[in-house]
């Protein structure tokens, strides 16, 4: 699907839009453009693949006139320009608003615009049962998402889909790079609650997940792909056996806005959910705010679920932790 086509990557310099450029540049797209604001880590980007094919646009996602020309020609889009950081949401909420909740608005009014065929947007299991200011700007982003996908319809030029996923091993910001980071510098390893579960998932399945989505979905689809959790402390244990290190671990406590566990699916979409082997469908809720047609009748039944979370999920030990760092490669501490 993606032969000659236009690919759009906001937020393009990051983790997820480096294991994009892998797997897309030697194939037959025609072009792949990368969004965002920082000039170094595209003059690094630029400089590290040096291929043709590879396209860069300065601009800021809050800034919906710079997505214009980015946009102009564009098949599809991977909507990934995010503020993401727990504890710098916490301190500055309005800016994840301005670019979690505002930018995605100016993403999806300019792909519309320009008849995008299909977007796709990457959320996080923090937007489910959020308690922070990072999650509930991206449970209002995935409310947006859905406003706009409901509004267009399904016979609409342009089809918009959701991705939400688990911690991704490697990422910028994630746990892994600081523990290598700690470890090559010879200090202890600081945890924040060694019983604290957290989604293991690499890269390579955050990618994916977005292709899944792209040959899947449709309009207004939630994807959540499947994945197994491991506690905190398990993780310390496992970068220290991998990296053959003997550094200690120091319990600090929980961070601004830390949850103990993770939801990748609420109760609430589990009800919904179609269950596809290794990723779940949640389908729009597509009604309309004619209640009376639906609300008096109902059907009489309550059936009970329960949520997809890091402490119901498979849990592994240090072992597969090991097996997963093995297969996420080498990355920055």
């Amino acid at each position: 699907m993606f032969k000659d086509k236009i690919l759009l990557i906001t937020g393009g310099t990051g983790s997820f839009g480096n294991e994009v450029l892998k797997g897309f540049l030697d194939t037959d797209i025609k072009e792949i453009r990368i969004f965002s604001r920082d000039e170094k880590k595209q003059d690094d980007m630029r400089k590290r693949y040096n291929h043709p094919k590879l396209q860069f646009y300065i601009g800021d996602v809050r800034d919906a006139s710079t997505l214009e020309i980015a946009m102009k020609g564009v098949d599809y889009v991977f909507h990934a320009a995010a503020l993401k950081q727990v504890p710098s949401c916490e301190f500055f909420p309005l800016e994840a608003v301005k670019t979690n909740v505002l930018g995605t608005d100016n993403v999806l009014t300019a792909a519309i615009r320009h008849k995008v065929k299909k977007v796709i947007c990457l959320s996080t299991d923090k937007a489910a049962y959020p308690i922070n200011a990072m999650g509930i700007s991206k449970a209002m982003m995935e409310k947006i998402i859905v406003a706009k996908a409901r509004q267009l319809g399904n016979d609409a030029d342009t089809t918009i889909c959701l991705t939400r996923y688990g911690n991704v091993m490697g990422s910028r910001g994630s746990v892994i790079p600081l523990f290598y980071k700690l470890i090559n510098e010879n200090k202890p390893l600081t945890i924040t609650d060694p019983y604290m579960t957290r989604y293991m998932m690499t890269l390579v399945d955050a990618v994916d997940l977005v292709k899944f989505a792209f040959q899947h979905g449709n309009q207004g689809d939630l994807f959540v792909q499947k994945a197994p959790a491991a506690e905190v402390g398990v993780l310390a244990e496992a970068i220290k056996k991998y990296k053959k290190s003997n550094a200690e671990i120091v319990i600090i406590g929980t961070r601004h806005g830390e949850k103990a566990h993770e939801v990748l699916v609420t109760r609430e979409e589990m009800s919904k959910a179609e269950d596809m082997e290794d990723f779940f469908r949640i389908p729009m809720d597509n009604r309309d705010m004619n209640y009376n047609n639906f609300y008096p009748q109902g059907d009489g039944k309550v059936v009970k679920y329960e949520e997809y979370s890091s402490d119901k999920t498979r849990r592994i030990g240090v072992d597969e932790v090991i097996e997963l760092l093995v297969k996420m490669g080498e990355v920055e501490a």
